[in-house]
């Protein structure tokens, strides 16, 4: 997909982070953004940063783990910017702790933005976008850690594993059907973004205890470490006029790939590279 002047971007967890810097990046190529993210009051002000660099921008609160509400966004791009063109399934919240002390609930919560958020998006924009079969791309966030589980993690990695296999079966069923359409698979390692603080916006709080304060911390120091969300954002606009699928952000996941093939393949557990 080489040119996307003059088409629409979507873009979910667009008030912070890698959503916030994809929306810049998509807007200074032209491009009309429409954004969308749970927190209403940050929403706003990506909208007016956008709005006064000359972006043309439709804002929504949305709540990707709710069908309904990534269907009313849907309809608004249908309505008022002539349909998606790129699509980003961004949003992203954390949740960690030992696998057997942590609530179902945080599961529950994980699973509900970071895979069904995205399950969302595909059955809310493609449909749409096959129908009127112009050139598009579907980028979906996954993360690091949906090629590398970790310890201390398993409701994030889990929902990131889930995620990755699910945009894999979407990239196949497109070329399947013809369409026109581009996936990209987005597994970027530390990123300076808000995930660390991601239970900001959940309804209900499940007590902590040493563990998942623990992994906590250590995910709070590594996002401070990470790269700033617009080398993402980039990365991301080349891979969609590239029509790149897998699209990391640090030069030793693919060597970390292939280690862990290999291990995997000795019957070992595989060795965790550094998330940076």
């Amino acid at each position: 997909m080489l040119e996307l002047a003059g088409k629409c971007a979507v873009v979910t967890g667009a008030a912070s982070g890698i959503g916030q810097a994809l929306a810049h990046a998509f807007a200074a190529q032209g491009m009309r953004v429409a954004i969308g993210d749970i927190e209403a009051d940050a929403l706003l002000a990506t909208e007016a940063d956008l709005c006064a660099l000359g972006a043309s921008v439709l804002a929504l609160r949305v709540d990707v783990s709710d069908a309904s509400s990534v269907g009313a966004f849907a309809q608004r791009v249908d309505d008022e910017f002539d349909g998606a063109d790129v699509v980003c399934n961004n949003a992203g919240v954390f949740a960690g702790g030992h696998t057997w002390e942590r609530p179902v609930a945080d599961f529950e919560w994980v699973m509900g933005v970071n895979f069904y958020g995205i399950l969302h998006g595909i059955q809310a924009f493609v449909p749409g976008m096959i129908e009127r079969g112009r050139p598009g791309h579907v980028v979906n966030t996954m993360s690091a850690a949906g090629l590398f589980p970790s310890a201390f993690s398993a409701p994030y990695t889990a929902s990131k594993f889930a995620a990755l296999a699910l945009t894999e079966c979407l990239a196949g069923e497109l070329a399947t059907v013809g369409a026109p359409i581009g996936v990209t698979a987005l597994c970027p390692g530390s990123t300076r973004t808000g995930i660390a603080s991601s239970a900001r916006n959940r309804a209900e709080f499940t007590p902590s205890d040493p563990a998942s304060e623990f992994v906590d911390r250590m995910l709070a120091e590594n996002v401070e470490r990470g790269v700033p969300p617009s080398d993402v954002a980039a990365m991301v606009v080349e891979a969609v006029r590239a029509g790149r699928y897998l699209q990391l952000t640090a030069d030793g996941y693919a060597t970390a790939l292939r280690t862990r093939t290999d291990e995997l393949l000795a019957g070992g557990v595989p060795s965790l590279p550094h998330f940076d």
